[in-house]
């Protein structure tokens, strides 16, 4: 590894040195594995495990949405602290510290089969999480931004996509293999192992001191700009939440359709990875706004199409959908924000992030207990749909807000 003191920081000398001798697809690979580790295996493992830990584990609907939103809770904690700290040395360091509790969280999960240590173990992915989604992608962005690459996080946020195939394809195979409940997790620790190691090495550099200068400062959004964008992005997370926690469960939950969930969490994956370039280029030729505005309209459709109909080309459809759009809301929203805040991109991505996190907590406590009280996620869905639809207004609020600009 290299030359880094955990709580010191690296010296001069080795800053200088590190930020040398990394390539911008060092940084970027190292990114990658970082969000499939903080986010991919620390978060979403626990969606295709989830109708597994019912069956073995005694993990009802409402228990299973308060363990999210108790993640959620973390990520929104998380997000908070992000948003607070200034200096870049702690930013760094608390990076760090994200990364190895995103392997820590996991390996909690199989220990025993305890509300209160897999209740710790969500909120330190949560924390683990943030880590990685915020920190990560402003060190990242920063890296970009200095060394004149493009700043956008589409290729960054190719993590997210790839975590969501690591943990379909990780539970599908030890499903194969006949393993119970703890065995998955303790699988999954050991895929974290080698993901901790990559990101570790190639971790983004120390990034400088910050420095007031007019092409740091940037123009600052106004205050009406900020609180519909506020708005919007708790919208998003609505929508976020609900699939990422109960994909697998509202598909497994269907008589005709048992056994098919994992698949359709897979289709969540293979969307969203290549996605991300796609929202690129869609932003890049009409803009961002216009881009985001097409993402709200078709997350919703992929929350419709599961509500409308119990069969299977429903549900994959709206995963595809929902994996395809996701991403793009979450790079989008993230990279406008963070490149109007170039001085410090990952404080700006955090304080929009808490109106993410809050609907993340809010969300699947609400479903779970729906469902648990209905028997079916279907006004769930619903409600979110509706959730999804005043975000897309809001975008669209946020685009005539932008025209009026002199």
């Amino acid at each position: 590894m290299r030359g880094t003191s955990f709580f010191a920081g690296p010296r001069p000398a080795d800053r200088l040195m590190t930020a040398a001798s990394l390539r911008p697809w060092q940084v970027s690979v190292g990114g990658i594995t970082a969000l499939m580790l903080t986010v991919g295996i620390a978060r979403f493992a626990y969606t295709p495990l989830l109708p597994l830990m019912h069956a073995q584990a005694g993990v009802g609907d409402a228990l299973g949405g308060g363990l999210a939103a108790i993640n959620y809770a973390g990520y929104m904690s998380g997000a908070l602290i992000a948003s607070l700290v200034e200096a870049p040395q702690w930013r760094y360091r608390l990076y760090l510290a994200g990364l190895l509790l995103g392997l820590l969280s996991t390996a909690l999960m199989p220990l025993a089969p305890s509300v209160p240590l897999w209740a710790l173990s969500r909120y330190l992915g949560g924390l683990a999480g943030a880590a990685g989604m915020l920190l990560g992608s402003g060190l990242v962005l920063g890296f970009l931004i200095r060394a004149g690459r493009r700043p956008e996080l589409g290729v960054h946020f190719m993590g997210l996509g790839l975590g969501i195939v690591l943990s379909a394809i990780g539970a599908m195979s030890m499903d194969a293999l006949r393993w119970d409940w703890a065995a998955h997790w303790w699988g999954f620790v050991a895929i974290g192992v080698a993901l901790l190691a990559l990101a570790w090495h190639w971790r983004p550099p120390l990034p400088p001191p910050l420095a007031p200068t007019a092409h740091t400062q940037g123009t600052a959004p106004s205050t009406t700009w900020m609180r519909l964008m506020l708005a919007a992005y708790f919208c998003a997370g609505w929508g976020f939440v609900i699939h990422a926690t109960f994909t697998v469960a509202i598909v497994e939950r269907q008589p005709l359709l048992q056994g098919q969930g994992p698949w359709a969490w897979l289709l969540v994956g293979v969307a969203a990875t290549p996605a991300v370039f796609l929202w690129d280029r869609i932003a890049r030729r009409f803009g961002d706004l216009e881009a985001l505005i097409a993402a709200f309209a078709l997350q919703t459709l992929s929350v419709v199409l599961p509500a409308m109909s119990d069969g299977l080309a429903a549900a994959l459809t709206g995963a595809l959908l929902y994996g395809a759009t996701f991403i793009g809301l979450v790079s989008l929203t993230l990279a406008l924000v963070g490149r109007r805040s170039p001085g410090n991109p990952g404080k700006a991505m955090a304080r929009l992030t808490l109106s993410y996190g809050a609907a993340q907590v809010s969300a699947p406590a609400l479903a779970g207990a729906m469902a648990q009280a209905s028997g079916s996620y279907r006004g769930a869905l619903w409600i979110t749909a509706a959730v999804l639809v005043v975000g897309l207004v809001l975008v669209v609020a946020l685009r005539r807000l932008e025209q009026q600009r002199p």
